[in-house]
């Protein structure tokens, strides 16, 4: 591999794929000309990825991407369109063509506003799409949008982000050339640099990319702002909000998307917080070198998977490597000859690096760059890189979490008035009025109202055929200290093996869970203990082999504090190599302490529930009116110590109206593996294990699938489901259905941007909005189905893409809903179904700690909790 310096074509973000109904291109990022204005060449912040030619000579640096993919970059951490991908659409059209509506009609009815303004006029123009080429070439797409610049007056009005140009004026073609227009200018430097401009389509009005220009607009107008692009949101540096203590900044910004909704094109705005921490990693170096013996590993196991950003570019990269034996001093090759890192910053950057003999910190090319053909390493200067985000000893800090949650967990009411003040800024800024107005467009200024409905409150069944009707605070805890669970399992033999220094804690414990037992007319049983003489893993291992030996039902296992190497070492070992359900607490939790006495009992109560649970018991049900309904949700997480390796998990229940008992199972697929074969391996073996219960198979299948981003939804739409559908089919047709399988196939989104309000409050726990912030080509829905404390509840969006169950969107809505009561980990809803949780803590837990398939003798209980 070569080495090059950080530039403009190899940034690499942490984002993830974003959710089908929230982000449109967001991070698309240009340059825009009014087609009123004539503007001098900005010194624009190089923010805006790579520019790559078409059939273009080797350059430095290069990024040359896929040629045939023509697919929307939404992912892209550095905010714009990358080279040789011009905006298309390619949209998942997964509403079904016979339906006559996607609105439930159950339920209180209730006015919501949102976090959407409408657009009340657009331009009404067509675009002509230009490829520009420069030659030589020139990596730096603020230097491109700059000579490009210098014949504005060719192109009237135009938006030009680096290698693609969206203009109003036609030009016509020349003959014997592939180009519109071929143009000579000079650089800074004096040279001579011809730039190619070829036509390669039109954007008509009627034409979806329109919507994705619109929103090029608008990141424009939030430019005029005096906003600042950081990766691909804008924040208010003047508006930052300093944490001293913690050597931190919070840079506020906004999340914004244009899309056609519904029936309207609607602006959906969200507030951001940029974590924007002083340090540089330098200092973490400098702290390396001061304080450990070994300061390169010390550097290494601190950096190593951080993800940085460098000011001079204004992009984010990972830090895969540290190279000790390179420095500012370390020369490269250029079409220039050598030149050394020291004298490539100051040149290019007008930076002066101080520490000439500092290591260089490398960044591996992303997949896409590899498939791509480019396989150049990356390498960043200390000094020049800034850490962003938070490492896991800043959450576990308390007082940090606690300053930054009083700026960033806004209630509604301050969100709101934040939404008002951006919108207000774009109404009343002379740059961006200006500039919206040239391009006829125009903004509401009031918040979208919404119709929406809140779903009935539940019945939570209990034992002795008592219930109780969940309220707003969707939350039964304290039932328990009064009520007996739906089913209980009477624990008779179970062992508790514990560091002997800590038995006397222990003991008092297990008092307060057979107290709490006998409240829930529960019979727990005194346990044996087994006392180790220290906690060494060996130690752990041993008094488990030897405990399992004596066929108990369950053992808890007290560890002195979270220990993630223990714990998996346990965890292996009951979930492996001696499957029995366990139960794994810390000294920390379980002792009692002047501050938390009153709440060690409810503690106590928890881990009992989870106890009973992990041995098939029920410690709550809800309400079912279908008979044979069988659920299921599917998550994937991926390795942490295999980056190539993901886990996938799926859980079943086993028809929740007769049945309490689950399914589970878990199978491993490297990187870039389809998941198709595995979903329908896993649902084969869950169909097994409901007939072997019931003797027949389930009527019907409402399947979750969670973890699926932007990027994968049309493998899930067509791969995933047609796969899964099939198989299904040719096991219920060879069971004598001819109906084959019904089935309801949807997609579980939670990271989105979507937010509602009801009087300037949190919706009530089962508020539905099904309607106008929707999607025309999706069968979706959002529901709140939790209460929340502190801040904005965040709705999930459903997206139904595959349904032969025969129920309407009232009845999907409604079983949807009964699902987030079940999860036994929690006496409260979820923002998910139950078993998209069970599925996401299964799969967490073999990716983080077992790292392989669980025993088969487990995947009948909920051993993961």
């Amino acid at each position: 591999m070569n080495n090059l310096p950080a530039n403009s074509g190899h940034s690499r973000g942490r984002g993830r794929g974003k959710k089908p109904n929230e982000e449109l291109n967001r991070g698309l990022c240009a340059q825009l000309v009014q087609p009123s204005e004539t503007l001098q060449a900005r010194n624009v912040p190089e923010a805006t990825g790579s520019a790559s030619g078409g059939h273009q000579e080797t350059r430095y640096p290069s990024v040359p991407l896929n040629p045939s993919s023509t697919d929307v970059i939404e992912g892209d951490p550095r905010g714009s369109v990358r080279g040789r991908r011009l905006i298309t659409s390619d949209i998942i059209r997964s509403r079904p063509s016979g339906l006559i509506t996607k609105s439930g009609t159950t339920g209180k009815k209730v006015a919501v506003q949102s976090n959407y303004f409408k657009l009340l006029k657009r331009p009404n123009w067509t675009l002509y799409v230009y490829r520009v080429d420069f030659s030589p070439d020139v990596d730096n797409t603020s230097l491109r949008r700059g000579l490009l610049s210098e014949h504005r007056n060719l192109f009237g009005g135009y938006i030009f982000d680096g290698t693609v140009m969206y203009c109003t004026t036609k030009f016509p073609d020349v003959p014997n050339s592939p180009y519109v227009l071929d143009l000579l200018t000079k650089s800074r430097a004096g040279e001579n640099i011809r730039v190619m401009i070829k036509s390669v389509g039109i954007v008509d009005i009627a034409d979806a990319q329109q919507v994705q220009v619109l929103n090029l607009i608008l990141r424009r107008a939030m430019e005029t702002l005096k906003l600042q692009l950081v990766s691909r949101n804008y924040f208010d540096p003047q508006a930052k909000i300093v944490l001293d203590n913690f050597r931190m900044e919070l840079w506020p910004g906004y999340t914004t998307s244009i899309r056609q909704h519904e029936s309207d094109l609607l602006l959906c705005a969200e507030i951001a917080h940029k974590v924007m921490r002083t340090d540089t990693l330098y200092h973490i170096l400098s702290k390396s070198i001061q304080e450990s013996d070994d300061y390169q590993d010390s550097f290494k196991r601190q950096v190593i998977g951080m993800i940085v950003l460098t000011d001079y570019n204004n992009k984010t990269y990972r830090i895969d490597d540290v190279d000790f034996a390179s420095s500012p001093m370390t020369k490269f090759e250029t079409k220039d000859g050598e030149v050394s890192f020291l004298e490539y910053y100051k040149k290019r950057y007008n930076i002066h690096i101080r520490d000439f003999k500092q290591p260089l910190l490398v960044s591996r090319p992303t997949e896409k760059n590899l498939r791509a053909g480019v396989d150049q390493l990356i390498k960043l200067i200390p000094e020049l890189a800034r850490a962003t985000g938070l490492t896991d000893n800043m959450r576990a800090d308390f007082k940090l979490m606690k300053a930054m949650a009083e700026h960033t967990r806004m209630t509604p009411d301050r969100r709101i008035d934040r939404l008002r003040v951006f919108n207000d800024r774009l109404q009343r800024s002379a740059g961006s009025v200006e500039l919206l107005k040239s391009w006829n467009m125009k903004l509401d200024s009031a918040l979208v109202e919404i119709p929406a409905r809140v779903l009935p409150p539940q019945k939570i069944l209990l034992g002795n055929q008592q219930f109780y009707l969940c309220d707003n605070r969707a939350d039964w805890t304290f039932e328990f200290q009064k009520k007996p669970m739906f089913t209980q399992v009477a624990i008779k033999r179970w062992y508790v093996i514990t560091p002997r220094r800590s038995l006397r804690e222990t003991q008092e414990f297990v008092k307060l869970i057979i107290r709490a037992a006998n409240n829930m007319k529960m019979h727990v049983a005194e346990p044996r203990y087994d006392e180790l003489s220290d906690d060494r893993n060996a130690n752990y291992s041993q008094s488990i082999d030897s405990c399992v030996a004596k066929d108990p039902q369950l053992m808890m296992i007290v560890i002195k504090t979270q220990n993630e190497e223990k714990y998996s070492c346990i965890k292996k070992r009951t979930c492996v190599d001696r499957p029995i359900p366990s139960q794994v607490v810390t000294l920390r939790t379980i002792a009692p302490r002047p501050d938390k006495s009153s709440g060690l009992f409810s503690i106590a109560t928890k881990v009992l529930i989870q106890m009973n649970a992990k041995l098939m018991g029920a410690p709550w049900m809800i309400e079912m009116p279908l008979n044979g309904l069988m659920t299921v949700g599917f998550d994937v997480c991926h390795s942490s110590k295999n980056k190539n390796k993901s886990y996938g998990a799926l859980v079943a229940t086993m028809d929740i109206k007769t049945s309490t008992r689950y399914y589970s199972s878990v199978t491993e697929h490297m990187k870039g593996q389809e998941l198709s074969d595995q979903l329908a391996l896993n649902m084969t073996c869950a169909l097994k294990a409901y007939r072997e219960h019931h003797g027949t198979l389930p009527e019907r299948i409402l399947f979750y699938r969670d973890g699926v981003g932007e990027g994968q939804l049309h493998q899930v739409f067509n791969t995933e489901v047609k796969f899964l559908k099939e198989q299904l089919d040719k096991i219920y047709k060879s069971a004598g259905k001819e109906g084959g399988c019904r089935l309801a196939f949807i997609v579980v989104a939670k990271r989105i941007n979507t937010r509602y309000f009801v009087n300037k409050r949190n919706p009530e726990p089962g508020t539905v909005v099904d309607d106008i912030i929707t999607l025309p080509e999706y069968y979706d829905f959002f529901l709140v189905s939790q209460a929340v404390r502190q801040g904005t509840v965040t709705p999930t969006h459903y997206n139904v893409i595959h349904d032969n169950m025969g129920l309407n969107a009232d009845k999907l809505q409604l079983l949807t809903f009964k699902m987030t009561h079940l999860y036994y980990n929690w006496s409260g809803t979820l923002r998910v179904p139950a078993v998209c949780q069970y599925a996401h803590k299964l799969a967490f837990l073999i990716a983080e700690s077992i790292h392989r398939a669980p025993s088969p003798g487990l995947e009948n209980q909920l051993y993961f909790l």
